[in-house]
């Protein structure tokens, strides 16, 4: 499944919920999706916090919570996520890194 597809099928999801509507409990904006991608990021990092090797089911669930969240988040800050990871990597391409 590619990426524009992935970001089809978690707007289905939030509609479904009713997450998108004006009077949402839930108001799908921009601060409070990055606010929730942060959380779910320090929810991975819990499972690493006294362990090298975390349950692969619960790793994998943390780290789709974090993709969902970010998807959401670059699609109603109209960012083209696929495009911004592309530059992004051609823009590192030619970086100097120190110590590598």
């Amino acid at each position: 499944m590619e990426l524009a597809q992935l970001t089809e099928r978690m707007h289905r999801f939030v509609e479904s919920k009713g997450w998108y509507r004006q009077d949402s409990p839930r108001p799908q904006l921009p601060r409070n999706l990055a606010i929730s991608l942060v959380v779910e990021a320090g929810e991975m990092l819990e499972l690493f916090q006294w362990t090298e090797d975390p349950e692969p089911n619960e790793l994998a669930g943390e780290l789709a919570d974090i993709a969902l969240y970010l998807l959401q988040l670059a699609a109603v800050s109209n960012i083209d996520l696929e495009q911004a990871i592309l530059t992004k990597l051609a823009n590192n391409q030619d970086r100097d890194w120190p110590g590598a």
